[in-house]
């Protein structure tokens, strides 16, 4: 078995060795289904933008991705498929002019669509991507009033009470909306047969304007108090939200590094006046298509760059199973995660106005977004070579500092930003995972993780004790812990392991319970598996097939509280033994999630990132 175990680790280092890039990154993909691919087509038609490489590619995605009964989903085993996924997918095929109406593809999708409620029952993105290129019209009972820009932050409910991923993609939706613009061209196909109803297709935004009555009735008993003629608030907010828009566009073009921030900037760009043929514009789609990346032969439009996360998380493993930090690697990587550290005040500042700029963000183009999950990452990564010299010992102490001043109130850690937890935008479908960033238990659990291990903290100070306390109470009945940033349980109980693990806590029966947990969803091949199902049903589901991230957390976690070796970790170590080379859907299911029911995320690094940590972890332990 020993020798088993370190031909792994050899064989996953020699992978990762000769992956990297030479500016010290690791650049594998961010792989998050065909939505963007969907929108980028849609987004170059509407701009009568003629890159036809791109989308031929794009389409030729979209097409291997449908499923026998005409649908598209957001992971295999969403069913009955995704009705929305599938209306972005036949209206960029249509609007490509690739495919027609008549062809089996559409036809089949079309049935899909029909069989499941057609546009009227689809998502709010899919609505406001129709209302915007003139599907459908704009409703006149939609009214979001963009005075909520002007409402001052000490009210209880403010543009800045919202998360800053909301923010970004609300400031330009907000634009369009109080426009009402859409955008058709010649080539704009004709979407009505997807309708049930098609007299009443300008009215289905009925469903959603009941769940915002409560919000939008909140908002507008605040604006009605601010001084000043209605005229005046309004171009006042109009300016702001523009200002707000472009102090935030990174030196790619793109709205802080994410693909539907930027999209719907280009749309509220032209709503507001700016031509199709601006340099602000032609940069953002230029921003755009730098995001592509080669799948297995096709082409798929990133929602972001992981360049970060990717080069954090391959260094921290990669000394982890023994390479040396003096190592040429280890060097490069962390040369370029030390020039990625941002120096500048982002909306994190916002609700933390004593912090100091010094974390990390996750995107190659990120500067002024950093979050706290990629700054631990990156601190682990640089920990030993921080050491080397003062400057990277003062890189390493403002990171630490950073990541100490972004804790909430609560005692846990969010993503982004402190306090942005209103739970009346919870409200908003979505809004619990599009428009707050509260404390969750993967963040605070990591966080307290990189303190115990790393710098070794003293975890009877009232910080640490807090969010200790505030993840102890998290834990679900079963012993399990929910996540936000992954899928879903099983990482979420890995973190919680791990992070109690080191702060010195792993005696607490809270711990016992958790390792019964796993060991009782552990699949008779050895390996774990979870299905995005519990993301959208907030309950553990299995996944009916093992995968090498699972079983990696699940045997990691399990590693890090045992103090012998069980028959769950040793069998979990056979499984990552047998299959390290396993190619199939199970690999390229998503392990990471964006926004609950929107879209999910398959790291493609992962599969050798956790089980290499993994097995390292357990030849450190026992071997």
């Amino acid at each position: 078995m020993k020798q088993q175990v370190q031909n792994e680790i050899n064989r996953l280092v020699s992978i990762l060795h000769n992956s990297q890039l030479p500016d010290g990154s690791w650049e594998y993909p961010f792989e998050t289904g065909v939505i963007t691919d969907c929108y980028m087509i849609i987004l170059l038609r509407s701009l009568k933008i003629h890159d036809e490489e791109l989308i031929l590619g794009l389409v030729r995605r979209i097409k291997s991705k449908q499923y026998r009964d005409g649908s598209w989903r957001l992971f295999r085993d969403e069913a009955p498929g995704n009705l929305s996924l599938t209306i972005d997918a036949y209206y960029a095929l249509l609007y490509s002019g690739y495919e027609k109406g008549n062809e089996k593809v559409l036809k089949e999708a079309e049935r899909f669509i029909k069989s499941n409620g057609g546009i009227e029952k689809a998502g709010i993105l899919t609505k406001l991507l129709l209302l915007i290129t003139g599907q459908m019209k704009w409703p006149a009972y939609l009214k979001i009033p963009i005075e909520l820009i002007l409402i001052p932050k000490f009210f209880p409910l403010n543009f800045y009470s919202l998360s800053v991923f909301g923010r970004s993609n609300l400031a330009p939706i907000l634009l369009i909306a109080d426009q009402k613009f859409s955008l058709k061209t010649e080539n704009t196909p004709d979407l009505s047969n997807l309708f049930i109803n098609n007299e009443r297709k300008n009215h289905a935004f009925v469903r959603e304007a009941a769940n915002w009555s409560s919000v939008l009735d909140e908002i507008k008993g605040i604006v009605e108090q601010l001084a000043g003629i209605p005229e005046e608030l309004h171009e006042q907010a109009q300016r702001k939200l523009k200002d707000y828009i472009f102090q935030r566009i990174e030196y790619d073009g793109t709205l802080l590094s994410y693909f539907s921030a930027t999209f719907f900037m280009i749309f509220a760009l032209l709503a507001t006046g700016s031509k199709q043929t601006d340099p602000e514009i032609a940069k953002a789609v230029n921003g755009l298509k730098a995001m592509v990346y080669t799948i297995d032969g096709a082409q798929h439009c990133q929602y972001t760059t992981v360049h970060v996360w990717n080069t954090s998380l391959i260094s921290y493993a990669l000394q982890e199973a023994g390479v040396h930090p003096s190592h040429h690697s280890i060097r490069r990587a962390n040369r370029f995660l030390l020039s990625k550290q941002h120096t500048r005040y982002g909306d994190w500042s916002i609700h933390n106005v004593s912090g100091k700029p010094g974390g990390w963000g996750f995107s190659n183009s990120n500067t002024i977004n950093p979050d706290v999950d990629d700054s631990t990452a990156t601190l682990r990564a640089i920990r030993t070579y921080a050491a080397s010299d003062s400057a990277n010992r003062h890189s390493w102490e403002k990171g630490i500092s950073w990541v100490i001043s972004m804790q909430n109130d609560d005692g846990g850690w969010p993503a982004f930003e402190r306090n942005a937890d209103n739970p009346l935008f919870s409200m908003i479908p979505g809004g619990d995972t599009f428009l707050i960033d509260p404390s969750s238990v993967d963040l605070t659990a990591r966080t307290l993780e990189f303190f115990g291990s790393c710098t070794h903290a003293d975890m009877e100070k009232r910080a640490f004790k807090r969010a200790i306390q505030w993840l102890l109470r998290r834990q679900e009945n079963n012993g399990s812990w929910n996540s936000r940033w992954g899928i879903n349980y099983i990482y979420g109980t890995w973190a919680a392991l791990t992070g109690l693990n080191s702060a010195g806590y792993q005696n607490l029966s809270a711990v016992k319970k958790a390792v019964q947990w796993l060991s009782s969803i552990q699949n008779p091949d050895g390996g774990w598996g979870e299905s995005c199902n519990s993301d959208i049903q907030g309950e553990y589901i299995p996944l009916q097939a093992s995968t090498l991230t699972h079983t990696a957390w699940a045997l990691d976690g399990l590693i890090a509280v045992s103090d012998h070796i069980t028959p769950e970790i040793s069998k979990g170590v056979n499984f990552l033994l047998k299959n390290a080379d396993i190619d199939n859907w199970t690999e390229d299911y998503p392990k990471g999630q964006g926004a609950a029911g929107l879209f999910y995320i398959h790291y493609h690094s992962y599969r050798y990132i956790w089980p290499l940590l993994a097995l390292s972890h357990y030849s450190q332990k026992w071997l």
